[in-house]
Formats: structure tokens, C-alpha cells, sequence
């Protein structure tokens, strides 16, 4: 996770404007595959994001897996990198990893308070996913 963060800040860095870096961010979003409508149901709803969000998590060989979906492109674009991060990363190496990661590439800073609540519950919620398949 260590390259991946890596990878993740040498894609984004170089854009120093905030603002740039977010409309970089909604792109990917729109890019994104999302999921299908069938999946846009509430037990895969994350809680307290400014926009509807859903995470549909998979756990396949010993690996956790993510996609995702919104209807708001800043929010679609945030939570692909999330689940993108995420996925295909063992459930001890996601417990173990800081949490942090978005900030530290500049993503949370420009955010406002419900959507960097939203961050913090889809970032809990693969927590939850992984540590419920922690050692399996």
C-alpha cells in the first residue's frame, strides 16, 4: 500500500492548485464505471456523504475488492480513488494501513465538512469489510 500511496502522490502533486486537483479528481469520476443501478440499494449506502454513495465490496482470494457509485461526479471521483486504492489489497494490509492517505495527497484539505465526513465513513465502512474478513 506503501507504492500504491506513492504511486497516488506522484500522480497528484504535481497539480498544486486545489481546485485543479479536484476537477482532476471529477474527471476520473466521469471516467469511472461506477455500478450497476441494480446495486444502488441502502444496505450499500454510505452514510453521511452530502451526495448518495454506494460501495459494493467483494472479498475473492483472499482480497477485498470495491466499486462504487454516486450521483454528484466530485463524489463519484473521490470514491474511485478510495475503492481504487483499496482493492486487491489483503484485509490485514487495509487494518494496518493509516488512514490518513488522503490527506496527506492533498484531497481532504479543500473539502467541505460533509463531504470529508462522507471520506471518513466510505474509508470506516471498507474498514469494517475488511476487519469482518480478517483472517480468512
Amino acid at each position: 500500500m506503501d507504492e500504491r500511496r506513492q504511486q497516488l502522490l506522484d500522480e497528484l502533486s504535481p497539480i498544486e492548485d486545489p481546485q485543479e486537483r479536484l476537477a482532476y479528481i471529477i474527471d476520473l469520476g466521469k471516467h469511472a464505471a461506477g455500478l450497476d443501478p441494480a446495486y444502488h440499494i441502502d444496505s450499500l449506502l454510505i452514510e453521511g456523504c452530502t451526495s448518495n454513495l454506494w460501495v459494493f465490496p467483494e472479498f475473492r482470494d483472499g482480497y477485498c475488492y470495491f466499486q462504487s457509485d454516486a450521483d454528484a461526479m466530485i463524489t463519484k471521483g473521490i470514491a474511485y480513488v478510495v475503492c481504487s486504492y483499496y482493492s486487491g489489497v489483503s484485509p490485514e494490509e487495509i487494518l494496518s494501513h493509516d488512514t490518513e492517505f488522503m490527506a496527506k495527497v492533498g484531497i481532504t484539505q479543500h473539502l467541505s465538512p460533509n463531504r470529508r465526513n462522507g471520506l471518513s465513513n466510505l474509508i470506516g465502512k471498507i474498514r469494517q469489510y475488511a476487519q469482518l474478513h480478517a483472517g480468512t
